[in-house]
């Protein structure tokens, strides 16, 4: 269920208020061109400068504009273990299919700390979790042998890996099993990651090219020597879209091109800024070279 090209969607601002009508069209937009899986309200849809109503509108939006026409895996993190089972609760009754939960940010808890704090979360749904776990934004790191304690668990299912280790995929799959849902957080390293037997991504890149990302997750996973070599041309043409979207801080450069493209305005909510001229040019030259401008 939870597999592919999984898209973590940009939440469009105008006037520093949502803009309801471009994120509806954006949430069409991914699934005409094949997007597995929508993600709203995780960090590259600004989540930590969302209000509660607007973390909450994003979310039901997003189930009742796919209409189970795709899966939805609803942004629920907090580094407070009882908002984030706030938001958590809300998106089950909304409607998601699953939630995606951060590792608690500038808390730094130990390992114990972070079992406790899923497990509290695990303890109050019924909606299938998948870990998100990111050192290089919430500076700790959920070692392997914690993700088998919580993979113990009853909705526990899976992990957003973005520590950038690909040893760490195998790793969890020799603990954890091939039923454990691997999906990287990487664009730049999806290729290897699924050789390695992860089954898809959560991407930012898939936000402007989501039939290219979902092509190559397919082609990607597909056992023959044809759809092999599909994925390493697939993947060549998104490397530099891949690196162009990291340039400046997520989801900055990401917006810009999503303005090029005419889905949304590229504004972004302080203390994040809009890009550079020099970061507009290198986004630009990515999106010609895939011939997605």
């Amino acid at each position: 269920m939870f597999k592919g090209s999984n898209v973590a969607l940009i939440t469009p601002f105008k006037n520093n208020e949502l803009d309801i009508e471009a994120y509806i069209k954006l949430i069409h937009f991914q699934i005409l061109n094949g997007t597995n899986g929508l993600v709203p309200a995780g960090t590259t849809g600004e989540s930590p400068t969302l209000s509660h109503d607007e973390h909450q509108k994003v979310i039901d939006l997003c189930v009742k504009e796919s209409n189970g026409k795709t899966v939805v895996i609803a942004g629920t993190g907090s580094n407070s273990t009882k908002e984030a089972i706030s938001l958590t609760t809300h998106a089950e009754k909304a409607g998601a299919d699953a939630v995606l939960i951060v590792t608690p940010y500038y808390n730094k808890p130990n390992q114990e700390g972070l079992y406790q704090h899923y497990k509290a979360i695990n303890d109050k749904c019924g909606i299938p979790i998948i870990i998100y776990n990111i050192p290089g934004r919430s500076v700790i790191d959920m070692s392997v042998d914690t993700m088998a304690r919580l993979f113990e668990l009853k909705n526990i299912v899976g992990v957003k890996d973005a520590t950038g280790d690909l040893n760490r995929v195998n790793q969890q799959k020799d603990k954890m099993g091939s039923d454990f849902v691997q999906l990287t957080g990487n664009d730049d390293n999806a290729l290897e990651f699924n050789n390695r037997g992860g089954i898809g991504s959560i991407s930012v890149t898939a936000n402007i090219a989501p039939k290219l990302c979902s092509d190559f997750q397919k082609a990607s996973k597909t056992e023959n020597d044809e759809s092999k070599l599909e994925a390493i041309k697939l993947d060549k043409i998104l490397q530099p879209v891949h690196s162009s979207m990291f340039v400046e801080s997520n989801p900055s450069p990401v917006k810009y091109a999503a303005k090029l493209l005419g889905f949304c305005d590229d504004d972004v909510r302080l203390p994040l800024v809009k890009v550079t001229d020099p970061t507009k040019d290198i986004v630009k030259k990515a999106l010609v070279s895939a011939n997605l401008l």
